[in-house]
C-alpha cells in the first residue's frame, strides 16, 4: 500500500527542483544552465538545479563542479559509474527538495520556454503531474521513427499505461515524487512508472528541438534494451503470446496430421522430406522464441531478487561545498 503524502502549499514562492541527468555533456552544460536560468528568473520562479553526472568520462563533472562553486542553487550528484539514464533520474528525484520537481534533458531538446506554462498548470490549475508530450519528434532517422511508433503501439495496446508521445519532460508535485520513491522496482522505467501512478494530469505539447551540441547517447542496443525493459515491466502479453503460439502450432499439427493420414490411406503419400525440414525449422524457431520471452521475464525476476541499489553515489556537491 502506498500512502499519499500531505499536499504542499502551492504559492508563488514554491520551490521548483530541476532534475537533469547528464552524460558526456561537458561541452555545453554551462550554456544549458544559463538558458534555463534566464527563463526561470524572468518568470520569477524560485528554483534549484539537481544535476546527476551518470559516470561521464569527459569534463562534465569538472564543469558541474565549477557551476556549483559559483551558484548556490546548483547541486551535483556524481554516480560511481554509468548506471543509465533511468537510474540517474532516480538519483535526481531522491535528492530534489522542491515542492514541485521537473525532469528534463541537458541537450535542450526539451524546450525551457515551456517550463513557465507547466509551473502555472501546477500552481493555478491544481494539476499534480504536468507532462510534456511531443507534438513533433524533430529530425529522426526513419528507421528509429518507425521502431518507436511500433514500440509505443505495442505498449499502449498491451497495458493500461498510455505512453503515446510521452517523454521524460514532466513536472510532478512533491506527493507524486514521494509516491514514486515507494515503488520497489530495482529496474526502473520512468515514463511508465510515473504514468502508472495516476494523479491529476495535464499534457502540454512541445516540439522536440535540435540538440545544442554533441550526439545522442542512445545506441540501437540501448534502445532495444530499454524497449525490452518497458514491455516486460508493464505487460504480460508476451507470455500470453507463447500460449497463443502453442495453440496455433497445435491447430496446424492437427490439420497436418489429418492431411497426412488421408494421403497415407489413399496411397498418395510422398517422401515429405521438404515438409519435415520446414516443420523442424518452424517448431524450432517457435521454441527458441518462447524460451527467449520467458528468459526476459526470468531476468527481470533475477535482478529484482538480488535487490541491488538503483545507483551508487561517489560524490555530492551542494552550493559549492563537498558533502
Amino acid at each position: 500500500m502506498i500512502t499519499v503524502e500531505k499536499p504542499v502549499d502551492r504559492t508563488k514562492y514554491s520551490l521548483l527542483s530541476v532534475v537533469i541527468p547528464v552524460y558526456q555533456e561537458g561541452s555545453h552544460i554551462k550554456n544549458t544552465v544559463k538558458i534555463i536560468e534566464d527563463v526561470l528568473i524572468s518568470n520569477n520562479i524560485t528554483y534549484e538545479f539537481i544535476f546527476v553526472d551518470d559516470g561521464s568520462t569527459d569534463n562534465t563533472f569538472s564543469e558541474l563542479k565549477s557551476l556549483a562553486r559559483d551558484n548556490w542553487r546548483v547541486s551535483v550528484v556524481r554516480l560511481s559509474r554509468n548506471f543509465g539514464k533511468e537510474s540517474a533520474i532516480c538519483a535526481g528525484l531522491d535528492y530534489a527538495a522542491g515542492d514541485m520537481i521537473l525532469t528534463m534533458d541537458a541537450d535542450l531538446q526539451h524546450p525551457p520556454e515551456v517550463i513557465p506554462a507547466m509551473v502555472d498548470a501546477w500552481l493555478n490549475e491544481g494539476y499534480d503531474v504536468v507532462e510534456g508530450v511531443k507534438h513533433s519528434r524533430g529530425k529522426e532517422n526513419i528507421i528509429y521513427r518507425v521502431c518507436a511508433k511500433f514500440f509505443y503501439y505495442m505498449v499502449n495496446k498491451s497495458s493500461d499505461v498510455n505512453l503515446e508521445r510521452a517523454s521524460d519532460f514532466k513536472l510532478m508535485d512533491r506527493k507524486v515524487v514521494e509516491a514514486w520513491k515507494k515503488l520497489p522496482e530495482r529496474t526502473s522505467f520512468f515514463r511508465g512508472m510515473s504514468a502508472w501512478l495516476g494523479f491529476r494530469r495535464k499534457e502540454i505539447e512541445f516540439d522536440v528541438a535540435k540538440r545544442v551540441a554533441g550526439r545522442s547517447k542512445w545506441s540501437l542496443f540501448r534502445l532495444l534494451r530499454l524497449a525490452a525493459n518497458a514491455v516486460t515491466s508493464y505487460t504480460t502479453v508476451p507470455l500470453h503470446f507463447i500460449t497463443l503460439l502453442g495453440a496455433v502450432m497445435l491447430f496446424g499439427a492437427v490439420v497436418l496430421g489429418v492431411q497426412t493420414l488421408y494421403m497415407k490411406l489413399s496411397g498418395r503419400a510422398g517422401s515429405g522430406f521438404t515438409t519435415v525440414i520446414l516443420l523442424q525449422l518452424i517448431i524450432g524457431s517457435a521454441i527458441m522464441t518462447s524460451l527467449g520471452i520467458i528468459g526476459l521475464y526470468l531476468s527481470k525476476i533475477y535482478h529484482e531478487v538480488k535487490a541491488r541499489p538503483r545507483y551508487i553515489v561517489s560524490e555530492y556537491i551542494r552550493g559549492g561545498e563537498d558533502k
